[in-house]
Parts: structure tokens; C-alpha cells; sequence
């Protein structure tokens, strides 16, 4: 064109002709790249520029990087003037971990999949339509949904909790707000197991940092004595911090019992505030037998349970338990789960102030049971010093208390009665002339005041002032051997043996014993009791006592790579000597002897005998063997002797068929009377990893309340 047209035109034209090019080129180049630092874009395989409308259209599989949002799409349209981004195609939208702001390590990113995204970058929003989302554990597919990377709603939704499949809680709701790793809310909401959801609720919070709040237990079975019976316990979410809802058994041959139930927690921090509480109520019109004192056990049958942990503010701790049951036996009849593990209800509340050194404390006990023997306190108050270190290298301890005290008879007998003041001051000076021995000289006395008795005799007042004296010595020594054995991965042993001496000396611990009601008294047990007046718990049946103890304990170990030492055998060894006996003891008590063998991880063996020094005639004898291959099968062999009243042989294994099915059995031999007390064979099958379906057949023969035989299916959760 320069030569055709002239010269001298040539140069003025190619230039602005450059700078119309280059303008262009550099309008297309930036409308492309980001409009500040903080989005990317990259994956385009091809890039047009709309000038008039400022929108650049990228093709390929573009992948769109901002503000904790990554997104993948086919066509991405991003407009420069309203910083507008809309991709279609196969869109996926993933909210990266790290940047949300969640404490739920197990929550991870969240990835959403639609037709179709719009995403606003000033306001850091999106919309989007026909989405499926998931964050682990919350499936949803929606409608439509919009939010930030903060919080999601979604429109016209179903959830599932888990793994898509049939048997997992699923939900349908008209709105599902979702905070990745730290909510779920619903509005409108129909609830249930797969595609059965036959709760409606108005409205449902879920805290995804903690187990999900639809619980459901389902159990059903035949049983001589209820007949062919289902169970079923479920629990719904109320609001964040409750979860209500009740208990149901149908048995053909009883009637049906049911009851509200329900768990509570603080929903920041449970472990500061949670509880629970249960109950059930029945017409029972079958064989309902007698209760533990004989009497006929009554047509109207139920019981209430309640526990409540809290923690307020950092030093004050509050405890409650209630356990109310019409009769003996109703747990035991409809709820023997509950029963064999706790068989002697009990319902206290009791609330204790943690000082720098000191506690102080209320304690009540009450007795709501008719066919029960409580020692009430109505309430206790108590004051405890720890030991506190004085002038001269001396200690001093004190704990003192005020209660009133009350126990009622069950068919016959005295009501007792006492107000009680009771103290207790002991100064110990611990010697310890080198590093392997000391001796800690202590001298104490109880102080204890009694008023309002009744039940006994006097005229309901008496003092009591008691003196002790003792000493606690012990030696420690060790020794280092350097044995190898490989198979049993044993490196070196170290044995850590410690001889032990206590003696105590109370001349007048039987004083008063007449004008004392015995409330706080001595109870069955085969272990040495506690030595020393102030550890005494049986303040109202005290002896005299003049008693030596001698122990030895001994503990062999091995070197460990992770824990640094693993123990292999524990033996502790004790015995008395008494030189003032109450009427049937001996001079000396039986020698205990307390016995743990782990030599492997997948061996155990644990045993406590007592016997007779005199005649070395077993007492008692309670052994277990537990032998074990990791997941796939464990079994242990136990036995339980008491001479004259338990001679009980147990066979308790499991075993793994396959990621889904394990088997299980026990079995239970009465030595003293020659019979199989239980046989239970049954299999176990996860479900989803959701649900444990227990099939379980058992055999009884001998017990008095229990069925001959029964079948019994069991459905619990295992993840919520």
C-alpha cells in the first residue's frame, strides 16, 4: 500500500495501523487472565473475546481457581464488567480443605456436580441447578442450590448419611442448609432408613462434628417366658443439644411395654454436660412369678432411668443417677441387656468443688425401691485436705463430715437413724534414708459424734474418740538382665521388684458398738480391707485392729520401640497377720495373690487366687485366658471359683468369616452342679458398615426367671 499510494503516507499508516493491533491483542490477552491476583483460570483449548460485551468464553476442560473454590467445567463464561463466571458442562465445583473452617478433620473438601454454575466473585456466592453434593458423611441431591463456601442451601433435596445405599439414613426436605464440617439443617423434612421415611419433621439440626442424632435399635426374637416379642428404640433430633423419643416391646405373651427416652448433651462441648434417661410401663398379664423378697410381683410393671454428668466451670463437677423400679425384676423379665451388667440399682446425686488442695463435697443416696436394702444419706456433706507438707518435714491430713443417715428394714426389723459428725487428723513424717527405702511413721485420730439414733440402744446421743498408730515402709530395688528371644520379641528384661510393710494399731475400734447404728458397715468381700482408721468406709461397725501387712509386688518388663518398656508379668502378693482377731478369723488372713501375664500382644492371662497359708486350701480362684489373631478371631477360657458357693467355667470366642459376617459363642459349665448354664451361638452381620444384625440362639437350663430357650435378633447402629 506504501509504494501504491506514496511514500510518504507509508510510515503514519503502518503505525497507527500497529497500535490498533496491538490494543486489540492486548484487550483479548488480559480479558482472559484474572482481574486480580486471586482468580486463575487455566485447561482452556480455545479463547474468544467479546469487546462490546466484555465476556471471554474459554473451551476445553477449564479449571477456575478462587477464594477456597475450584471449579471444572466444558465452557466457562467470564464476564469482565460484572465479574460474573457461568460454566456448563460436566461442572464440578470443589470447596478446598484447607480454607474451610471447619474443625472436623474427618470433613475434608466438599464437591458439588451440576448442569449448570454461576458464580458472582464479588460477593463470592454461586447458584446453581439439577446438583448432586457430597462431604463426608452427608450425601445430597438437590434441585437447585446457591450459597458461598461457607454454607450451602439447597432446594427440593434427599440426603443420605454415608455410603449411597438402601439400608442408610436417607431424608427428603424441602431446604437443606449445609455448612461443610460443622452443620446440616433441614425445613421440612420426611425421615427414615433408604427409601421407607415415615417421620416428618418440621425441622432437624445436625452437628457433623458429632455422631449423627437419628439413633435406632431394633430387636426381635421368641423367648419362652415372653413369647415372640420386637423391640424398638429410637431417638430423634429435637434440637442440637436433645435428642427424644421412646422405647416399644410387643411380647404375645405379656403385652406391650413402652416409654419415653431420650440423650441430652452440651452440643460445644459434651463432654462438659451430657446424660440420658429411659423408662417403660407395662400391663403384664403373663407369668410374672415373685419378686427378690417373695412377694408376688404386681400386674402394673415399668422403672425410670437417669444419668446426668456436668462439669460447671472448671472446679464444681455435678453427678446424678436415678434407677426406679416397681418390682425387682421388670429389667430382668423385658431388658436383661440392662440388667446383668448393674443388678443392684442405685440413685445418688453428688456434686464435689476441686480446690488447690482440697475437696468439698454434698452426697445424697436414696432408696426409691421397695424391694431394696439402702444405706440413705439424706444428704453428706464432706470437707478433704490432702496432704499438706508442714514445718520439721511432717504431713497433716484431715477430712471431716456431717450426714444424716437413715435405713429402712425390708420385712422385718428396726428402722435406723443417726446424725452423724465424723472427723478424722493424722500427721505422718516420711524417713527415707536413701533412694531405694522408706519408712513413713503415721499417727491419727476419729472423732465421732452421734445424734437422733434410733434402733438401738442409749438415749440417741453418743461420742466416740478414736486413736491410731502405724507406720508404711517399702524397699525398691531392680534388676537388668540381657536376654533375647525373637519370637516372643522380647529385648532385655528389667524386674522391678518392692517389698511392702504396714501396720496399724486401733486398741479401741469396738467401742460403743451398742449405741451405734450400723448403717456404715462391714459388707462381703474376699480382698484384704482398707488399712488404717482413716481409710476406714465401715465407720459404724469398727474393730479393734492390731495388724501387720506385708506385700510384695513385682513387675517384669521388656524393652518396647514405641512405648519404651511393655510390661510381661505383673505379681503382687499380700497377707495380714493379725494380733487381735475377731471372733472366726485366724491368726492369719489368706495370702492374695494378683497374677498378669502378657508375654505377647496376642496372649493374655490374668488370675486372682486367695488361700489358706495353714492348710493352703484355695479360697478363691478367678482366671482368664485370652488368646488372640488380631481382627480375625479372639477366645477366652475364664473360670470363677469361690469355695462352697461358685465353681463356673466360661468360653466366650469370636471369630471373622468375612468383611461382613462374624461369628461368636459362649458357653457357660456349673461345676457344682454338673450342668451347661448357657449355651449362646449366634452370628453377626455388618450391614453397609451402618448397621450390626446379631442372630443369636440360646440355651439355659437351671436359672429361675429366664426362658429354657430363645432366639433373638438384634439390629444396632454402628456409625451414628
Amino acid at each position: 500500500l506504501a509504494w501504491a499510494g506514496g511514500g510518504h503516507l507509508a510510515a503514519p499508516v503502518i503505525r497507527r495501523l500497529l497500535i490498533v493491533i496491538a490494543t486489540v491483542a492486548a484487550m483479548v490477552a488480559t480479558a482472559a487472565q484474572p482481574s486480580d491476583p486471586g482468580l486463575t483460570i487455566s485447561g482452556a483449548e480455545d479463547t474468544t473475546f467479546d469487546l462490546a460485551s466484555g465476556e471471554s468464553v474459554m473451551r476445553g476442560r477449564v479449571v477456575i481457581s478462587d477464594a477456597g473454590l475450584l471449579f471444572e467445567a466444558d465452557l466457562v463464561r467470564h464476564n469482565r464488567n460484572t465479574d460474573i463466571v457461568t460454566a456448563t458442562g460436566h461442572v464440578v465445583l470443589t470447596l478446598i480443605p484447607d480454607q474451610i473452617a471447619s474443625e472436623n478433620a474427618l470433613a475434608g473438601g466438599a464437591r458439588l456436580l451440576a448442569d449448570r454454575l454461576v458464580y458472582n466473585r464479588r460477593t463470592q456466592s454461586f447458584t446453581a441447578g439439577n446438583i448432586r453434593f457430597g462431604s463426608y458423611p452427608v450425601f445430597v441431591e438437590g434441585f437447585s442450590a446457591e450459597g458461598t463456601s461457607q454454607r450451602i442451601t439447597i432446594e427440593r433435596a434427599r440426603s443420605i448419611f454415608g455410603e449411597p445405599s438402601r439400608w442408610q439414613p436417607t431424608f427428603f426436605a424441602d431446604r437443606v442448609i449445609y455448612e461443610p464440617g460443622r452443620q446440616l439443617r433441614t425445613e421440612g423434612a420426611l425421615l427414615g432408613i433408604g427409601a421407607v421415611r415415615p417421620i416428618s419433621l418440621a425441622r432437624f439440626e445436625q452437628d457433623l462434628t458429632q455422631p449423627f442424632s437419628f439413633t435406632v435399635a431394633l430387636n426381635g426374637g421368641y423367648r419362652s417366658a415372653l413369647g415372640v416379642f420386637a423391640e424398638m428404640d429410637v431417638h430423634l433430633p429435637v434440637s442440637r443439644a436433645l435428642r427424644f423419643g421412646g422405647n416399644v416391646g410387643v411380647y404375645s405373651r405379656r403385652g406391650v411395654m413402652a416409654g419415653p427416652s431420650g440423650r441430652y448433651a452440651d452440643p460445644h462441648d459434651p463432654e462438659r454436660l451430657h446424660g440420658y434417661f429411659n423408662s417403660g410401663y407395662i400391663a403384664d398379664h403373663g407369668d410374672r412369678e415373685t419378686d427378690l423378697l417373695g412377694r408376688p410381683v404386681p400386674v402394673d410393671r415399668g422403672y425410670v432411668e437417669w444419668q446426668h454428668v456436668q462439669q460447671v466451670g472448671d472446679q464444681l463437677t455435678l453427678r446424678a443417677q436415678l434407677n426406679w423400679w416397681k418390682d425387682s425384676e421388670v429389667l430382668r423379665d423385658f431388658r436383661p441387656r440392662d440388667f446383668y451388667p448393674v443388678q443392684a440399682p442405685d440413685t445418688f446425686i453428688e456434686t464435689v468443688y476441686t480446690g488447690s488442695n482440697h475437696f468439698v463435697s454434698a452426697f445424697g443416696r436414696f432408696q426409691p425401691n421397695s424391694f431394696q436394702l439402702v444405706q440413705e444419706r439424706r444428704p453428706d456433706f464432706r470437707f478433704d485436705l490432702l496432704p499438706l507438707r508442714m514445718a520439721g518435714g511432717f504431713y497433716e491430713r484431715f477430712n471431716g463430715s456431717v450426714a444424716v443417715l437413715a435405713e429402712d428394714p425390708l420385712l422385718v426389723g428396726p428402722q435406723l437413724r443417726s446424725h452423724r459428725l465424723d472427723a478424722y487428723y493424722a500427721l505422718s513424717r516420711p524417713i527415707q534414708p536413701t533412694s531405694w527405702a522408706s519408712v513413713v511413721p503415721v499417727a491419727g485420730a476419729r472423732f465421732t459424734r452421734y445424734t437422733g439414733t434410733t434402733g438401738v440402744a442409749g438415749n440417741g446421743n453418743y461420742t466416740r474418740l478414736l486413736g491410731e498408730l502405724g507406720a508404711d515402709a517399702e524397699l525398691r530395688a531392680s534388676g537388668v538382665f540381657n536376654y533375647q528371644n525373637e519370637r516372643w520379641k522380647i529385648d532385655g528384661l528389667r524386674h522391678l521388684v518392692t517389698p511392702r510393710i504396714g501396720y496399724r494399731y486401733i486398741p479401741e475400734g469396738s467401742r460403743g458398738r451398742a449405741y451405734i447404728p450400723p448403717i456404715d458397715r462391714n459388707v462381703f468381700s474376699t480382698y484384704l480391707p482398707p488399712l488404717g482408721l482413716g481409710a476406714a468406709r465401715n465407720i459404724d461397725d469398727l474393730h479393734a485392729t492390731n495388724v501387720l501387712r506385708v506385700g510384695l509386688d513385682n513387675i517384669l518388663q521388656t524393652r518396647d520401640p514405641v512405648h519404651g518398656s511393655r510390661d510381661l508379668v505383673m505379681l503382687n502378693l499380700a497377707n495380714d497377720f493379725r494380733f487381735l482377731r475377731q471372733s472366726g478369723q485366724r491368726r492369719t488372713s489368706d495370702l492374695h495373690a494378683d497374677l498378669s501375664l502378657m508375654p505377647a500382644r496376642w496372649l493374655q492371662i490374668d488370675a486372682y487366687q486367695s488361700l489358706s497359708p495353714q492348710t493352703l486350701a484355695l479360697r478363691e480362684l478367678n482366671s482368664g485366658v485370652t488368646v488372640r489373631d488380631g481382627n480375625a478371631w479372639s477366645v477366652r477360657f475364664a473360670n470363677n471359683y469361690l469355695r462352697r458357693d461358685i465353681q463356673d467355667y466360661l468360653i466366650d470366642g469370636r471369630f471373622r468369616i468375612n468383611e461382613s459376617f462374624q461369628g461368636l459363642t459362649r458357653i457357660q459349665f456349673d461345676a457344682r452342679r454338673r450342668r451347661l448354664t448357657e449355651q449362646s451361638y449366634g452370628l453377626v452381620h455388618n450391614i453397609a458398615n451402618t448397621w450390626l444384625v446379631s442372630y443369636t440362639v440360646s440355651l439355659y437350663s437351671g436359672r429361675r426367671r429366664e426362658s429354657g430357650v430363645g432366639f433373638n435378633i438384634q439390629i444396632d447402629t454402628v456409625r451414628f
